[in-house]
């Protein structure tokens, strides 16, 4: 990746650093990043979430720049996560180079909730995983017509990383929880309900958004401006019944609650259960854990220091190959879950994931030190 500094300026206009998958500018008193590799959906790389984590600490300590905006370009996606492939190939190879990525990412998340100027997230398209990572952590989330927002993990024998135990626990409710088990993509008036989307704008208007921001007009009256209510939230909708089921103490009550259920929510709680169901039992019962946990996390920074003692574990352990593989190499979606069973994964195995990493503890760093 070529990385040149934000401050270098280009001859046809506002200063400028390019690469393939990733796009810096500054315009006016506005910087913008772009993510640019939609071939891949936006899929993060190491070097995307490095070079973006070091571009906001220069914006952090440049006077004439008022806000960023974070936007994909035109395609299919705003971002669908990490790129799981080239990871899962680290954790063959070197699965301390693969850590190093869970390092950053998580330096990066902690960053962006730290950073004072308006940072405002264009998205209409997908955003799942990383993708949320970099974007919900910023003061403003713009969710156009296309906005879809998932944390799919445990459908790969994973968990809902980049904080999600911290930010997923702070949904209404039991609603985190649902979404964490299911892994179920939502859409922008369940994404505005929940918090996830700060306004609901028309990405025709999207420009608007730019020029304002290119001029250091107020952000929070310009955005308010130009919202529109997205309409009835589905989730809201079902929040009774997502509160009585989803309070339960175990994966396994919850399955138990969702199979009673009769009446209205029938049919919604059969395919719930199934889709848990189809999920990692490992992930399950640490995900679970980790929303219970993050719900009394002090801060940010606690959960993401659980997360990396979480993706140590996890990344290395067969679920995670074998989930990616049924979902994203063959696709036949068919995994074979070691445990395969709730009732194998006891809970010693659940609280080992949780363990101290003792020297190998992620320390995060705290702003703004870093700045050179």
């Amino acid at each position: 990746m070529n990385d040149q500094s934000a401050n270098d300026q280009s001859a046809n206009g506002p200063s400028a650093a390019r690469s393939l998958d990733v796009i810096f500018r500054e315009e006016g008193r506005a910087a913008f990043i772009t993510l640019n590799r939609q071939q891949a959906l936006n899929a993060l790389t190491h070097d995307m979430i490095s070079t973006i984590y070091r571009q906001y600490l220069r914006w952090a300590a440049a006077p004439r720049i008022y806000g960023v905006v974070m936007e994909a370009a035109p395609g299919r996606a705003f971002c669908v996560g990490g790129d799981i492939r080239t990871l899962i190939e680290s954790t063959s190879s070197d699965l301390d180079k693969a850590l190093a990525l869970f390092r950053d990412e998580y330096q990066h998340n902690w960053t962006l909730e730290q950073f004072t100027k308006p940072n405002v997230a264009l998205i209409d398209g997908p955003v799942m995983g990383g993708g949320v990572g970099i974007s919900i952590f910023g003061t403003h989330r713009v969710a156009g017509e296309n906005f879809r927002f998932a944390m799919p993990e445990t459908s790969i024998g994973f968990f809902p990383d980049v904080g999600g135990g911290w930010f997923l626990s702070r949904f209404p409710g039991e609603t985190g929880t649902y979404l964490a088990l299911t892994g179920r993509a939502v859409g922008r008036a369940d994404g505005f309900y929940l918090g996830i989307a700060s306004h609901c704008i028309a990405a025709a208007d999207f420009d608007k958004i730019r020029h304002a921001m290119i001029e250091s007009d107020p952000v929070d009256p310009m955005l308010a401006s130009l919202h529109c209510h997205p309409g009835d939230s589905e989730i809201e909708k079902l929040r009774p019944v997502i509160d009585r089921v989803f309070a339960a103490d175990s994966v396994e009550e919850i399955l138990s609650r969702l199979d009673a259920e009769g009446g209205a929510h029938a049919q919604w709680a059969r395919e719930t259960a199934a889709t848990i169901r189809r999920n990692a039992p490992l992930s399950l019962k640490v995900a679970l854990r980790q929303l219970r946990l993050g719900r009394r996390a002090a801060s940010l920074k606690q959960a993401l220091i659980t997360d990396f003692r979480l993706a140590s574990r996890l990344v290395a352990a067969p679920d995670f190959r074998e989930g990616v593989r049924a979902a994203l190499i063959d696709k036949d979606r068919k995994p074979k879950w070691l445990p395969g069973t709730l009732a194998e994964v006891t809970t010693d195995m659940v609280e080992a994931c949780f363990a101290p990493l003792d020297a190998a503890e992620l320390t995060l760093k705290d702003h703004w030190g870093l700045i050179d």
